[in-house]
């Protein structure tokens, strides 16, 4: 199995790279024009925690925006050209387990998914240097948002028939969930029922956990992030292998 999944993955590291102006620049472009267009209208008018200014407040959000939006597109992206362009068939005659898939395409979202967001970090980072008060929250909330995606990337990409499907996945469900989780703001800013609602979003834990690396305050306590993270990580993860087990939509 390893063999195999360390190809597979080799391959699809290969497929993002080899158009990385398009899979990593143009992301970091998006990033930092959010960060010019937002940080500029909102640095003076918007204070967060005490002590943060606006735009460094922003920068951690953006890095996680970015991190989690690529490593859902990488796996859903892939698969779904794959099934549309025939090309499928040749990974379903490879002696590949669904374990082999699962760690060959969400790890190979996760790689997408840090390279973009350190692209981004490494781009924002002269504006307005956030700190970084506690890395190793950072990391963990960073691989663990990239797994998330880059298994839910898979479900969405097994399910999906055509690109419209997909359009309307990532359209209608990743888009909104990811703007809605305090990348832009802190929900503390927001009213009580805003507030409440935010805290169904498994997203807004991601970010706000992501968020707590830098500046060693958070909405909520990272240890709650990290359990809703981690128990939905698991929870996706076991959906995932279920359907790449069963050959769900592989084989039509």
């Amino acid at each position: 199995m390893l063999a195999g999944a360390r190809t597979l993955y080799y391959k699809e590291v290969l497929r993002f790279w080899k158009v990385s102006f398009q899979t990593v620049g143009a992301p970091v472009l998006t990033a930092v024009l959010y960060l010019l267009i937002f940080g500029h209208v909102l640095e003076d008018h918007v204070k967060v925690y005490d002590q943060v200014g606006y735009t460094s407040f922003l920068i951690p959000g953006l890095v996680m925006m970015s991190v989690l939006q690529n490593s859902f597109a990488n796996s859903s992206s892939s698969l779904i050209q794959s099934k549309i362009t025939g090309n499928l068939v040749f990974l379903l005659v490879a002696p590949l387990s669904h374990w082999a898939w699962f760690v060959a395409y969400v790890g190979a979202s996760v790689t997408r998914g840090l390279v973009v967001g350190t692209g981004v970090l490494a781009v924002t980072v002269w504006f307005a240097p956030p700190g970084m008060a506690q890395p190793l929250w950072a990391l963990v909330f960073a691989v663990l948002g990239a797994a998330l995606m880059g298994s839910l990337g898979l479900i969405a990409g097994l399910w999906a028939e055509k690109f419209d499907q997909m359009a309307a996945f990532q359209n209608f469900i990743v888009m909104p969930m990811t703007f809605l989780a305090g990348v832009f703001y802190s929900i503390h800013s927001l009213p009580a029922f805003w507030q409440k609602a935010s805290h169904l979003n498994p997203f807004f834990y991601m970010i706000d956990g992501f968020r707590h690396g830098f500046f060693g305050v958070s909405d909520v306590s990272p240890w709650i992030s990290l359990a809703v993270v981690g128990s939905s990580l698991i929870v996706v993860s076991a959906i995932t292998l279920r359907l790449l087990a069963s050959g769900y939509k592989l084989r039509s």
